[in-house]
Parts: C-alpha cells; structure tokens; sequence
C-alpha cells in the first residue's frame, strides 16, 4: 500500500508532505507513515531539518484523526491501544527531534493536526484562511491529557482552559495572537517562507541548539512515549469511547459528517 506521506529531501533539509485526501484524516497507517518519515530523516546525519506541509487540493493541513479509528464499533480495544500509542509516540519523538521542525499549515488544522503543529519548533500558518484548536469536545471526545498540557504550555492557562475546554478553534489572527502560531503568510509564500525561516535556524550550530531542545523537551516528550501511561490512558478512553452517551454523539457527527462530505472525520 503506497504510503500517505513522502520524504523530498534538499540540502540539511527535508519536505515531508501529507496526503490522504479528501482531507488527510489520520488514521494508524497515517501515523505510522509519519513515524517511518520522521526516522528516514533523522537517520540521515546531512538532514538538520523538517518541514511538514499538506499536498491536498483544499486547503486542509489535516482534519485531524479518521473517526473509524475512535469509534467503537468500527474498531476493538486492540486496534483502539495501537492507534493511541502510535500516535502520541509518535508525537513525543517529534517533540524530542535533534532536527529543526516546521509546521506549514495552509487552511483547517483542528485536533491531531494541531497537535502535530504543537509539536514542530516553529508553526507557519496561512493569513487569510484556516483554523486551529483541539476541537474534541466538539463532537464529544476528551481532548488528550498530555496534548492539553503542550497547548497550556503554548498558550498558557487561561486561554488554554477558554479554548480546550470548550474545543474551540481559532483562525489565524487569533491564533497568532495567543502564540499558538509563529507567522502568518498569504498561502502562496507558505512553503518558500518556511525554507527562508529553516535557514535562519540552521545558522545556528546544530549540537548546541538540539541539545538545549532536548533538555527542555524531555519531561513532556517522555510523557507523549511513557508505555504504560499509554496503556492506562487507552483502557480508560475505550471505556469512554463505549459508554452510550460517547456512542450517541459520535454517531451523530459521522452521520453529520458523511452527509456533507462522505467522510467521517475529526
């Protein structure tokens, strides 16, 4: 099965590129092909950097996770753990990266998309069109304890509790006015924008600024991988993700979703 990400590489820098249309809904394979991305480039020593951008037609960063995977009868407790810990292990190895990481995002950018942006060093973000947020609650879903406390780390407390709570999503003025964008551009000038930003890190010599990274990323990344927190986290969420109130709700936004555009999507 041909993979829903690909890797261009340039000079000490790489363009990973999303694409699973209609709207790049992150599914397990999604997130595995991310994982295998993000290993290709940093097991490269010449790459110092990454940056992520979508390959769709709309304007869609991702609409975050495929809604086949969180609801319970579509999936299993089996399936549901895979999916949770590939995910956030995933997440916390790109908050970890020894390599500089940009995220690009052009349009809507709600959920698992934010929170793969949250994790990037730098996040660019289209002007004039899009929006961000842990939007969860939304449709009924917990937003990820370990997510909530990167966006409060962002954002900080009061805005993360106005947003997250309430899963609400912010466009891009709003969004870089609270931190949780670095720049905003017309979306034509996203990707060379985000080369010219990843030059100007890459100035800066490669051990001293990673490893600075590290050191203050560990505590949080290493809760993104911790195996048996992920373990826990996904026995309580599948209990959440059966209880009939959970079932009725989500049952109701795929039915929503699918009628307006044939896909159920977070």
């Amino acid at each position: 099965m041909a993979s829903f990400v690909t890797v261009q590489k340039k000079k000490e820098y790489a363009i990973v590129t999303l694409n699973r249309g209609p709207v790049n809904a992150l599914n397990l394979k999604f997130w595995k092909d991310l994982q295998a991305a993000l290993d290709e480039v940093q097991s490269d020593k010449a790459m110092r950097a990454l940056i992520f951008q979508s390959g769709l037609e709309k304007d869609i960063f991702t609409a975050g996770n495929d809604l086949t995977e969180l609801y319970a009868p579509l999936t299993s407790l089996e399936k549901y753990t895979e999916f949770w810990t590939t995910q956030n292990v995933f997440l916390g190895n790109l908050y970890a990266s020894r390599l500089v990481t940009v995220s690009v995002i052009r349009g809507a950018c709600p959920a698992g998309g934010c929170a793969i942006s949250m994790c990037c060093d730098y996040r660019i973000m289209s002007k004039d069109i899009g929006h961000i947020g842990l939007n969860e609650p939304q449709i009924g879903l917990t937003v990820p304890v370990v997510w909530m406390e990167l966006f409060t780390k962002i954002v900080g407390h009061r805005q993360a509790e106005l947003l997250g709570f309430n899963g609400s999503v912010v466009g891009p003025a709003e969004a870089k006015r609270i931190g949780l964008v670095d720049l905003l551009v017309p979306k034509e000038e996203l990707l060379p924008t985000a080369e010219a930003v990843v030059s100007q890190f890459l100035k800066v010599p490669s051990f001293g600024r990673s490893l600075t990274k590290q050191v203050v990323h560990k505590d949080l990344a290493d809760k993104f991988r911790n195996r048996k927190m992920l373990k826990d986290q996904s026995d309580a969420g599948w209990q959440f993700l059966t209880a009939e109130p959970t079932l009725k709700v989500m049952k109701a936004t795929m039915d929503r979703l699918a009628g307006n555009s044939k896909a159920s999507k977070l």
